[in-house]
């Protein structure tokens, strides 16, 4: 964009380096960090269940 300041290259490089490093870490704890809070094993949880036919 002609109108803007001439950025330096070297600050578009941080620029999308530092955006690229946000989205993965983004999506790091959006998919693959789950604490052992929010683990939920299914199978043992099936014994807990009074089911009523």
């Amino acid at each position: 964009m002609p109108q803007m300041m001439p950025i330096n290259w070297i600050m578009l490089f941080f620029f999308f380096s530092t955006i690229y490093m946000i989205f993965i870490i983004m999506n790091y704890f959006n998919n693959i960090y789950t604490p052992k809070k929010f683990k939920m094993n299914k199978f043992n949880n099936i014994k807990n269940i009074n089911w009523k036919w």
